[in-house]
């Protein structure tokens, strides 16, 4: 699929790669403006990933040699598969949020604390052997994917790179990112909105260790971006968005729903997160059991900030409550 854009002196050639499940694409950019070729964001590591991103390049006239930087929008594996393949093939620089760099350089302190925080929190949460499952997998991830880990330097970035601003926009990651074209009101939104799916704020640790409330900070991200001034969006997965505005509404409208949806669970007698999770998400608890815990952790956060729960500690493990005016 070779499909451009092009506004006042500047070219967008997305990079569309077939992707499984509810993703519908892998989606990545190269952005061509006064003869400086820059890569946002780089795909997944497979073949057919750096197939397409060679076919691109070669339909629009360049190569590999003609890049000259690569700016990420969050550490994602989906987002920076082909990084060190590109950087083996030409030296260039990679810019990300400084939140990124531990993460992608697999800095072994950080990923044995975020085990750990997993451990804790999944015992916390009241998921017993499910939970000791899920952190056994995460433990094998990081022998696994320290083979993943960027080879190339990596700068802080802050400000303005290649004509787009940059503005961060934390939930879905803690180092999430998206860009704005301001002159072309064109948004690189990465995984901060996507039009055929929400996107999950998933539950992550701190440098030092303490549970960032992601959901919360994915609403405050949400309602920054609805006064950006765009109308494309260029997201890291599915089609292109022209109605932000609306999509924003519609996906805040449906983490009020359900927080609703869970308060009646608590009203009816269940109180643990393990709990909420498997009556929610019925079989999605295990075949997808991190995705899931995220997202009632999330919401269980979310409600905490809002007064419209209250929690409580027994024998290690937290008990929630509903709490407040009942809607």
């Amino acid at each position: 699929m070779h499909l451009m854009m092009s506004k006042e002196g500047c070219t967008v050639y997305p990079i569309i790669v077939p992707a499984p499940y509810s993703l519908q694409s892998f989606n990545f950019y190269l952005i061509e403006e006064a003869g400086s070729l820059t890569l946002l964001d780089a795909g997944i590591d497979t073949e057919p990933c750096w197939e397409q991103f060679i076919q691109t390049l070669n339909q629009s006239g360049f190569s590999v040699h003609d890049l000259k930087q690569i700016i990420l929008t969050h550490n994602h594996q989906d987002h920076i598969g082909l990084i060190n393949r590109i950087t083996a093939v030409k030296e260039m620089p990679v810019y990300a949020h400084p939140e990124s760099i531990h993460r992608l350089k697999r800095d072994k302190a950080f990923f044995s604390l975020r085990v750990e925080f997993f451990r804790q929190l999944y015992r916390e949460m009241g998921c017993g052997e499910d939970g000791e499952r899920q952190v056994r997998k995460l433990e094998k991830a990081v022998r696994d994917n320290e083979k993943d880990k960027i080879q190339a330097d990596i700068i802080p970035l802050e400000g303005m790179i290649a004509g787009l601003q940059a503005i961060e926009t934390p939930g879905h990651s803690p180092d999430h990112l998206v860009f704005l074209d301001s002159k072309r009101k064109w948004l690189f939104s990465g995984d901060h909105l996507i039009s055929h799916i929400s996107s999950n704020a998933l539950v992550e640790p701190d440098r030092e260790g303490k549970r960032i409330l992601t959901l919360c900070q994915y609403v405050d991200s949400l309602r920054n971006c609805m006064a950006l001034d765009a109308d494309t969006l260029f997201p890291g997965h599915g089609a292109l968005i022209r109605n932000h505005q609306e999509l924003i509404v519609k996906r805040l409208s449906r983490i009020e729903e359900k927080s609703a949806k869970i308060r009646r669970m608590l009203e009816s007698g269940m109180t643990t997160a393990s709990q909420l999770a498997q009556s929610y998400y019925q079989d999605k608890y295990r075949s997808q059991f991190a995705l899931v815990m995220s997202e009632i952790i999330g919401l269980l956060d979310y409600m905490e900030v809002q007064n419209t729960v209250q929690k409580e500690r027994k024998q290690g493990v937290w008990h929630y409550y509903a709490a407040g005016p009942t809607s």
